[in-house]
Parts: structure tokens; C-alpha cells; sequence
């Protein structure tokens, strides 16, 4: 390590840390046993978020895998489909939860480059009722895609489409807070066209565990025996609410500082010969470093830095733990 600074970690919004302010609220939150269903400040927080999201209820679960899961096992039935992006996190990055554990068929399209799913291939894929097919019931999609704000246009188009053909609507909104911020609308109007929706706490808000699922109050119903069966009940779980609260509360209008903080990096890297960047949309950096000069892991090894290199394309995920000269150094470990 060539220098002093502290470490930079741009792997993910995931890797940020509660701050004293957070800790200290986790550290005196009310709590009970939400398995028996009395925990105050869990119950809090599924009030806060469904409200948020314009929704009659809410569910806390430990991860945005398992909510995505249960909305999954909620809307279909073994031997139905669900129809999803082809790199889609419920689909792709999830270890197959749907199949394996809720026998989901998937249906996968292709993402176009605006990371939204063209609708006439999701007509396409939808099966008809005959014996010989999967019964398609859920259209997934995801907001953001790879930083990439689905447009609302979009998915008013999408709503049509899965309401003509009497689909369910399900959103994987585990960044939606970022989408809501870079479009500067409420998020409850991204919400409203959906069935259900998946948000996380856990990424660019800053908590250190938790997504809630929202929907109606039979579908949340459901959704919360599929979390007993998967594992997800949790005790004095108060302590992990209180963190949700106080981030939607302290850290969802800082987003945008996020946003600017990745424009900042992707303009800085590309100044750097042999560095090319993709359109920055939210809080990601995609890179291009195969004409760059030099070993970048090893580089920013030195400088005390971490990202997601890969031989093709390198993430750099903007959050609000990345300190403020970050772009500088980024360049000055490249240089």
C-alpha cells in the first residue's frame, strides 16, 4: 500500500456501516417478539414503508432475496411463471429460490439497453391455458436496472399490458428509492401500478439488515407464512427496524449527493487514458478498463481502494460512506 488514506470501498451500496447516530437508536429501540407479533417497532416500520408506498401493508424480512421470494411464492403456484429479465436479480442472482423452493417456472427475456423489458417479447413468452404450459400469472421487473431508472411511461405501458392479460405485477424495487430520487417523484407513484413491491434497506438508505414487501393486506398475509417456512421470523427484531426507520427518515433525501458522487467518479475516470465509462443514470459507475495500461486490481490495491474489476465490464457503486476526494484518488491510483 503506497498510502495512508483511509480505504475507499466501491464494491456495492451494501457495504456502508451504521453510524453512531443509527447505532444509537438500534441500541435503545422498543422491542418484543414479532414471531408472537408484538414487536412495536417493526410493526412501526411496515406502517412507515407501506405508507411510504402508497400501500395497505408491509412486511419486514431479512433480505431483498427472501422478499422477492415470498412476493414470488405469494402470486404463484407450483408448476406456474413468472416472466423476468435475463440478468434480473429474482431471476439471475438469487440461487434459483424460485424454482428450487416455490417450483417457478421463469420465463427470462433479455433486458434491452435501457435495462426495461420489450413488451411485445413479454406478450410473446406469455402462455396460453393448455395443458402442455406453465401458466403464466406475474410479470417481475426491476427499478433500478444496472443504475437505470425504468421510465414511467414505461411502466404505465407495462401496466396495461399485464392488466389486459390478467398478469399480477410485481417490482423488485430494491434501489427504487435511488430511481424515485433521480426522478424527483414520490415514490409511492412508481409503486402504485404494482401488485407488490421489494425494497431495501440495506443498500444506498444504510442500514446494516432488512427489505419490507408491501402489497394488499391477503397478499402480505400470505407472504408472511411463506417468510415462516423460509426462515425469516424474527424475534426481538426491533433493534433491525429501528436502523430502517432512522435511515428512511436521515438518509432517502441524500441520495442525490450519491448520484453526484458517481457522476463525479465516472467524469475523473474518464480522464484517465485507456478508461472509458458508460452512462452514469444513478449512483453506478460501469468501466471499461480493457485498453488501460496497467493492472487496476493491483493499482488499486496500492491505494487502498476496492471495486468490482472484471475482465469485461467494472462496477463502481457510489454511497454514504465514500468519502468526498474519492474521485480524486481514483485517479491518482490510475495514473
Amino acid at each position: 500500500m503506497t498510502n495512508n488514506d483511509s480505504q475507499i470501498d466501491l464494491r456495492s451500496d451494501t457495504v456502508t456501516r451504521p453510524g453512531p447516530k443509527m447505532r444509537a437508536v438500534m441500541a435503545e429501540a422498543t422491542v418484543g417478539d414479532d414471531v408472537w407479533g408484538d414487536d412495536p417497532t417493526v410493526q412501526q416500520l411496515e406502517a412507515y414503508v407501506a405508507s411510504l408506498l402508497g400501500k395497505d401493508a408491509a412486511l419486514f424480512v431479512p433480505s431483498g432475496t427472501q422478499s422477492n421470494l415470498c412476493a414470488l411464492m405469494s402470486h404463484c403456484r407450483r408448476g406456474e411463471e413468472y416472466v423476468v429479465g435475463q440478468n434480473a436479480h429474482t431471476y439471475k442472482y438469487e440461487a434459483g429460490g424460485a424454482a428450487v423452493l416455490g417450483s417457478i417456472q421463469p420465463q427470462p427475456i433479455e433486458f434491452e439497453d435501457d435495462g426495461t423489458l420489450d413488451l411485445d417479447k413479454v406478450r410473446a413468452k406469455i402462455k396460453v391455458d393448455n395443458e402442455h404450459f406453465a401458466i403464466t400469472k406475474l410479470l417481475t421487473l426491476e427499478n433500478t436496472v444496472d443504475g437505470k431508472v425504468l421510465p414511467m411511461s414505461y411502466i404505465a405501458e407495462a401496466k396495461a399490458l399485464v392488466d389486459e392479460v390478467g398478469l399480477k405485477f410485481h417490482l423488485d424495487g430494491a434501489r427504487v428509492w435511488n430511481a424515485a430520487a433521480a426522478l424527483d417523484v414520490d415514490v409511492a407513484e412508481i409503486a402504485a401500478p404494482f401488485d407488490s413491491v421489494s425494497v431495501c434497506l440495506s443498500k444506498g438508505l444504510g442500514a446494516p439488515v432488512g427489505s419490507v414487501l408491501v402489497g394488499d393486506a391477503p397478499f402480505i398475509a400470505a407472504a408472511k407464512r411463506w417468510r415462516k417456512m423460509l426462515g425469516g421470523g424474527l424475534r426481538q427484531a426491533g433493534i433491525l427496524a429501528a436502523a430502517g426507520i432512522y435511515a428512511l427518515d436521515h438518509h432517502r433525501a441524500r441520495l442525490v449527493d450519491d448520484h453526484a458522487m458517481a457522476h463525479r467518479m465516472g467524469e475523473a475516470l474518464n480522464t484517465v487514458p485507456g478508461v472509458t465509462t458508460t452512462g452514469v443514470n444513478t449512483n453506478m459507475v460501469f468501466c471499461d478498463f480493457s485498453a488501460y495500461d496497467g493492472d487496476v486490481a493491483a493499482r488499486f490495491a496500492e491505494h487502498n481502494i476496492l471495486a468490482a474489476v472484471g475482465p469485461a465490464a467494472s462496477r463502481m457503486v457510489a454511497h454514504l460512506d465514500v468519502p468526498d476526494d474519492a474521485p480524486e484518488r481514483l485517479v491518482a491510483a490510475l495514473s
